[in-house]
């Protein structure tokens, strides 16, 4: 079996015609993964109050984070794999922005996908951010002087047969892998009227698909919460994330592996995320051992292990700490 590259891999330094890309290179460069991000209260130096980052800037910045915390089993900045290296997921952080940023305006749900897709697979040759994707779209559809629990199930009240028909042209656009063949509504076939009638169906074993469903519940009032206590507890934001990862990765065994390797490996997958919580906390060296072995295990078939919807699901909660302004600081 083939093995993930484990080699340093150098940051190229993106050119700066927008602040999405200016914030690629302060972000990426300056090393914001590795370095003590704080939740609400405190000022950033030189910062005005009333310039908050754009929903565009949210996204961009929540997807660079994502990418370059080395989090068990996926790419990040000392870890690639052979089809797919830190840079594309970058570079793909850079080009959902501009969606993003236009989902509150005409642009429908379904438009918001099918643009930030579209602008990916321009830049990279495979799928890096289609669960992305869908998770950030109905949330930056939300007006941000509103709640989100709220406002996305307004958002996902208001869909129409367009959104079904743009979500799954986008998904057919991104070829994610795993997906295999179904006898209901398969993305393959012609979209159905409800989108959510289609994501009810794929739920039993997508969690992305289980988000639209359930009011983005395990995002919002799990994955949110437990980066929010990290960091309130004073761990850096790499250590908040990565620990977040682990819990969610026991809590719901991984949607991505159980669809490349099955379910048992998906549920041994989740054990050995609770063994890594059982030894310990960040800081703990039999937790690093753990989490070492974890990731070993993770890397161990190629890269069919990888907790890819875990780390979707990251990165919303991410977007969500940046979008209401919690999670601050430094930045250049």
């Amino acid at each position: 079996m083939s093995e993930s590259i484990q080699i340093p891999i150098p940051i190229p330094i993106a050119i700066a015609i927008s602040m999405s890309a200016l914030l690629f290179q302060r972000t990426v460069l300056g090393g914001v993964g590795n370095e003590r991000m704080k939740i609400s209260g405190d000022a950033i130096p030189n910062r005005q109050e009333d310039e908050p980052l754009s929903i565009g800037q949210c996204a961009t910045l929540a997807c660079i984070l994502e990418a370059t915390i080395p989090k068990p089993g996926n790419v990040h900045r000392g870890a690639d794999f052979e089809d797919l290296c830190l840079t594309d997921f970058l570079v793909s952080a850079v080009t959902i922005g501009p969606a993003m940023d236009a989902a509150c305006d005409a642009q429908t749900l379904g438009g918001t996908v099918l643009q930030a897709v579209r602008a990916t697979r321009k830049r990279v040759r495979t799928n890096t951010n289609l669960g992305i994707v869908l998770l950030l779209a109905p949330l930056a559809r939300v007006p941000r002087c509103e709640p989100l629990p709220d406002g996305v199930k307004t958002v996902l009240g208001c869909l129409t047969p367009e959104d079904a028909r743009d979500v799954y042209m986008a998904i057919r656009l991104a070829e994610p892998g795993g997906l295999g063949q179904v006898e209901s509504m398969d993305v393959a076939d012609r979209p159905p009227a409800d989108l959510l009638a289609a994501m009810r169906e794929a739920a039993p074993r997508d969690r992305i698909a289980q988000q639209y469903v359930n009011g983005f519940h395990d995002l919002l009032d799990v994955c949110v919460p437990w980066l929010r206590s990290g960091v309130d507890s004073g761990w850096s934001t790499t250590d908040a994330v990565i620990h977040t990862h682990v819990r969610l990765m026991h809590h719901f065994p991984d949607s991505l592996i159980a669809r490349k390797c099955g379910k048992a490996v998906a549920e041994a997958a989740a054990a050995r995320a609770a063994k890594v919580l059982d030894a310990g906390g960040p800081g703990d060296s039999d937790y690093s051992a753990a989490l070492a072995d974890l990731d070993f295990w993770l890397r161990s078939d190629g890269h069919r292990r990888n907790p890819g919807t875990t780390a979707d699901i990251i990165a919303g909660g991410l977007f969500v700490l940046l979008r209401d302004g919690e999670l601050t600081g430094s930045f250049g």
